[in-house]
């Protein structure tokens, strides 16, 4: 089995989605489309999606987010399962049609998501607290997809994550994040602004083993997903 990532910028990679790919054997090829000579694959050749964060907006127009968005009604609607974070979740609700504009404030930091009724009894999310603290860094937001069933928020974030079908997935929030991938995303220099609006540091480390917990779960399960989404039915 093999998935496609797409990436849109080197240090918002995988993390601990890798971690449960390689535990379960499962291949990941990297498209950095953001790239001006990267090749397009053919996304049809792969079990599955998973689209990565980014600095840039769905909005701006670029011809490598169209293309990906492409991939993405496509792979959805070949019923391949599909993972989007972030800027990923964005891509993935506009592809269905939703509406990607700026949040009413930046949500960067640790911050408490709460999780809808709906979540309860969802394939990757049953079990969870109903509140958890985890990992954003965003300005924008989306509306929920036609169909999509809503699956958490938070105090300034009112779509924090989404279902459409059976397994596709967008989560606002990062949960496949490390301390030192946090360390970094602080330091690069395309996230300066960012960072100088901040009212204190932001503490690595402060739910780092919750999270670490949280995304063996979550991305464990769909994982099982994408297994299952592989398997040919019974004759």
């Amino acid at each position: 089995m093999r998935i496609l990532a797409f990436r849109h910028i080197p240090c918002e990679h995988l993390g601990l989605i890798a971690r449960e790919l390689e535990a379960r054997g499962i291949g990941c090829e990297y498209a950095d489309l953001y790239r001006p000579d990267a090749p397009l694959p053919n996304h049809s050749d792969f079990d599955g999606l998973i689209v990565m964060g980014g600095p840039m907006s769905v909005n701006d127009g670029l011809p490598y987010l169209e293309l990906e968005k492409q991939a993405i009604a496509e792979a959805i609607a070949a019923g391949r399962p599909v993972l989007g974070v972030c800027l990923g979740a964005q891509l993935i609700a506009s592809a269905l049609g939703a509406r990607v504009y700026r949040n009413s404030s930046k949500e960067i930091g640790w911050f408490d998501v709460r999780f809808t009724p709906e979540a309860s009894g969802d394939a990757l999310f049953a079990g969870a607290r109903p509140t958890e603290t985890v990992f954003h860094w965003h300005g924008e937001t989306f509306d929920l997809p036609p169909g999509a069933v809503w699956l958490a928020h938070s105090g300034l974030t009112r779509h924090q994550a989404f279902r459409f079908g059976r397994a596709t997935y967008g989560l606002q929030f990062h949960l496949e994040v490390t301390p030192p991938m946090i360390e970094d995303w602080c330091a690069q220099d395309v996230n300066c602004g960012d960072v100088r609006e901040l009212d204190a540091p932001i503490d690595a480390w402060r739910n780092a083993a919750r999270l670490e917990a949280l995304s063996q779960q979550i991305f464990g399960r769909w994982c099982r997903l994408l297994s299952d989404s592989a398997t040919p039915p019974p004759a």
